[in-house]
């Protein structure tokens, strides 16, 4: 089935297709995706021009291509942050040596510190501290 491409490569459109397939699920994790000759009769392309749009697919991580077996979808990757959750804390504390000679300021001085606490599925993934300077008093 010929798909219209207004202006965009013929293998991205190829590639766009092929991924709602794979994300829809007509295309399902581990079936072998259509032959080369297959997709050329197909999208009425060249054969280059199908191997460019599978080779998007395997950048993009929802392909796998192994010699003699053939193509096929790979299962899919759960999003990094599905299930995280971040609780982010604030507090003054006193500049020890290395914030105070990165602030030039004098060891003891106060900061504002913030810590994000990123947990996904209650494991710890990332612990983000930050300082700042406190506003000067008027």
């Amino acid at each position: 089935m010929p798909t219209p491409h207004y202006g965009q490569p013929r293998y991205r459109v190829i590639a766009e297709e092929l991924r709602k397939r794979i994300r829809s699920g007509v295309i399902p994790p581990g079936a072998l995706l259509p032959t080369e000759s297959a997709l050329t009769a197909e999208f009425r392309a060249a054969r280059g021009t199908v191997r460019q749009a599978i080779a998007a697919l395997r950048e993009a991580g929802l392909v796998a291509t192994e010699h003699g077996r053939g193509t096929y979808a790979t299962p899919r990757q759960r999003d990094p942050d599905e299930g995280s959750e971040t609780e982010t804390q604030q507090r003054q504390v006193a500049a020890d040596a290395e914030l105070a000679s990165l602030f030039s300021i004098e060891v003891g001085a106060a900061l504002m510190e913030q810590q994000s606490l990123t947990r996904t599925h209650g494991a710890v993934r990332t612990v983000v501290r930050t300082y700042r300077l406190l506003p000067a008093e008027q």
